[in-house]
């Protein structure tokens, strides 16, 4: 999902082309106050020009907070555009996000718009008091919600502290917390984990090696702010041809004997889980952009 401001047309140009899953629309933390009605009125009028049956991208928009004055407007000014989806910031748990999608039964039923076609993913990590309320999006009825992700910058602010990264590099053991918070609250709720961004978008190959990991350990996608950043994020979250290799002969294995619970590969066992986790992979590649 990458990041465009709303408030700049020369990068709105480029949203067909970028290879993004999603563009995320934005209209909060890269849009500076004086700029805000602008950016409404630039990206109501892009995303009205895509109608959905036709986008080659999907269309999201982030918000500003719900606790803002900005949140209502934004939301009168883009819902009649049908967007695909809401990315809601600061989320300080489930009734933050069905706050949100009560105001979206509403736009929706006065732009004519099918009710519920307006997913909502929230950054459910960025107040002190968000990570506490994960569990709630496992046990609370949230129909729109398509995904979690999370960030640390805001986080970081709003504790006054001076950096969210330990001394040897990677986040420090807060932001590690919450991250694996997000990833396990996603799991339960059944949605796809989207990480959080990759700061320095010239480090194409930690890029690609923190978004390889990033998949090891089960997250779906990331979140992206630079166009260079799209290829080797849709190249670190597709498995490689020896994970494909390997998952369609666990899943031919099995095939060729339902009745076995495990099964033996080049001296490894394999069992159910090993089953499941291989028809993921397949289903991801399935999926992956070609090339």
């Amino acid at each position: 999902m990458l990041f465009i401001p709303g408030d700049s047309e020369k990068k709105l140009g480029k949203v067909d082309q970028c290879g993004a899953d999603a563009v995320i629309l934005d209209l909060e933390d890269s849009v500076a106050l004086p700029n805000k009605a602008r950016a409404r009125e630039l990206v109501a009028a892009f995303i009205a020009a895509r109608p959905k049956a036709g986008r080659i991208v999907q269309l999201w928009v982030r918000i500003n907070p719900l606790d803002t004055d900005l949140a209502l407007g934004d939301l009168v000014a883009v819902l009649g555009a049908a967007p695909d989806g809401i990315m809601q910031p600061k989320a300080n748990g489930a009734a933050d996000v069905a706050q949100l999608s009560h105001y979206l039964d509403a736009f929706e039923a006065l732009a004519g718009l099918p009710l519920g076609s307006t997913a909502i993913v929230p950054l459910v990590t960025e107040t002190p008091r968000a990570p506490f309320a994960l569990g709630e999006y496992a046990t609370t009825p949230l129909p729109r919600l398509a995904g979690l992700s999370w960030g640390a910058e805001d986080l970081s602010a709003a504790l006054g502290a001076s950096t969210n990264q330990a001394p040897g590099g990677g986040f420090a053991f807060t932001y590690q917390m919450v991250r694996a918070q997000t990833l396990l609250a996603a799991h339960a709720a059944g949605v796809p984990a989207i990480d959080t961004l990759h700061a320095d978008f010239r480090d194409d190959a930690g890029l690609l090696a923190s978004s390889r990991e990033a998949r090891s350990e089960g997250w779906s996608g990331r979140l992206a702010i630079h166009p260079a950043q799209v290829g080797p994020i849709n190249t670190g979250f597709s498995p490689s041809a020896e994970d494909v290799a390997l998952a369609r002969r666990v899943v031919a294995a099995f095939e060729a004997d339902p009745g076995l619970g495990t099964i033996g590969i080049d001296g490894r066992m394999f069992d159910i889980p090993h089953l499941k986790a291989a028809r993921r992979t397949l289903a991801i590649a399935a999926a992956a952009p070609a090339g």
